[in-house]
């Protein structure tokens, strides 16, 4: 016999979903906390958030999640999220909050899950992206929506139960020059600007200063991208 897939949830789809489980997994065992917003649709936000803290069969994990609400939203994720964390968000693909935390989600060291249907966002626009084809601008109304973060938070601890998926090997460099690190674009975001031509900006490294007299004058939150200590381009918003 031949297994279907719950309604909505196509093939592609469960392999995206397997992917972010996983990702949200191993972020989880690293400390992370996970920031939930839903600009058009708070109880999204909210829905999702309970799901992690607040698990409903026994035996299964408690684990930290936040539903983020309000005008600013892209200032709240940028003031809560650290290095490793997750955002978690509900939205339509040209939703201009959420599409400005994923183009800054690089710089705060955050992995990204962008739930939402009909056009898909850009390729690239976020790690993880777990949409519904069908552009119906009710369907965020229906279940749909719950059933894929339900089956999310449901395939989080499903990953739990195989340590040996959790832990990630990484990568160090043995050379006393990385020809690779050395060469390495940094994607930041500007925290603040100074007379003598310099720039505190926050990218996934943390917090440095860096030169800033290649490029135009900079205000805080522009994004940037950084080589060698040195400001060496703008980043456009779109």
């Amino acid at each position: 016999m031949t297994a279907v897939a719950p309604q909505g949830i196509s093939a592609p789809l469960s392999a995206d979903l397997a992917g972010a489980s996983l990702a949200l997994a191993r972020r989880f065992c690293d400390s992370a906390t996970a920031w939930c917003v839903a600009p058009a649709f708070p109880p999204h936000a909210q829905h999702i958030a309970v799901e992690f803290v607040h698990p409903v069969i026994v035996g299964k994990r408690a684990l930290p999640a936040v539903a983020l609400t309000g005008t600013d939203l892209v200032g709240q994720v940028r003031v809560s999220a650290r290095p490793g964390d997750v955002v978690i968000a509900v939205a339509a693909a040209d939703d201009p909050v959420v599409s400005a935390i994923m183009r800054r989600a690089p710089a705060w060291g955050v992995t990204t899950i962008w739930i939402g249907n009909g056009a898909r966002p850009a390729p690239g626009a976020a790690d993880h992206v777990l949409w519904l084809d069908d552009p119906d601008p009710t369907l965020p109304a229906t279940g749909e929506f719950v059933l894929m973060y339900h089956l999310l938070w449901e395939l989080t601890h499903v990953c739990f139960e195989h340590p040996g998926l959790l832990t990630v090997s990484k990568e160090e460099c043995t050379e006393e020059v990385c020809i690779t690190c050395s060469d390495e674009g940094r994607l930041a975001e500007v925290i603040a600007t100074t007379t003598d031509g310099t720039a505190t900006v926050r990218s996934a490294d943390g917090t440095e200063t860096v030169l800033a007299t290649l490029v135009g004058p900079l205000a805080a939150g522009d994004l940037v991208l950084v080589h060698a200590g040195m400001v060496i381009s703008t980043m456009a918003e779109e």
